[in-house]
């Protein structure tokens, strides 16, 4: 075997020692550590006894192991009344347990006032998504989480997105202007935005996602 050979041999040894080591590394970061999903576990279960009732209970636990949300790992929680799903977590910026229970009630609320209009105008497999500018909007306005509150006695903002599995037409312009009117008279919203993407089914963009305020 030739000097060359050899060094060929070696640096390749080296590249795949380093890939096996960053893949161990990868797989250890996605994987979710127990003491941490128990200790989120027991801090909220303490919260939803201070702020809650016993119509709340825990069914599972998140772990961020993407870098999607402002937190490590989140309590799911789930209203056993409404069936509302909400995460608890540490905010390390407020330094105290928070929850999403009213932004998430309130989407759930939105989203089942404007479904049948949408769907029955941009078309059945089109997909709405509601979100409120702050997931902790319950806490900011002050809601208490037992006897929670309509979004239409506050003034909200919502941004309203709206998936349509196939490319604009002319009429959509007109279809979003009623959709406006519909949300000002029905959904008693007075501001927010509205934003509609065409995708096909295989994840294809089928034309640029465009938009209005209200």
């Amino acid at each position: 075997m030739n000097k060359f050979l050899k060094i060929t041999i070696g640096v390749l040894s080296v590249i795949l020692l380093v890939i096996g080591l960053l893949l161990v590394v990868f797989l250890l970061e996605m994987k979710p550590d127990k003491d941490k999903e128990e200790k989120i576990k027991i801090q909220a279960e303490q919260y939803l006894e201070d702020k809650f009732n016993d119509n709340f209970e825990i069914y599972d636990t998140l772990y961020d192991n993407m870098g999607n949300f402002g937190f490590d790992y989140a309590a799911k929680v789930r209203d056993k009344k409404s069936n509302t799903e909400f995460l608890v977590y540490y905010d390390n910026e407020a330094e105290q347990m928070v929850d999403t229970y009213i932004a998430d009630k309130w989407t759930g609320e939105l989203e089942t006032e404007i479904g049948p209009f949408i769907k029955e105008n941009f078309g059945k497999t089109t997909v709405i998504h509601v979100f409120f500018s702050n997931d902790r909007i319950g806490q900011e306005l002050g809601i208490d989480p037992v006897n929670p509150r309509s979004y239409k006695e506050f003034v909200v903002e919502p941004a309203i997105r709206i998936t349509v599995p196939r490319k604009r037409t002319d009429l959509d312009e007109k279809t979003l202007n009623e959709l406006i009117s519909f949300l000002k008279s029905e959904a008693k919203l007075q501001h927010g935005s509205v934003i509609i993407e065409y995708i096909a089914e295989n994840g294809v963009i089928l034309d640029d996602e465009w938009g209005k305020e209200f």
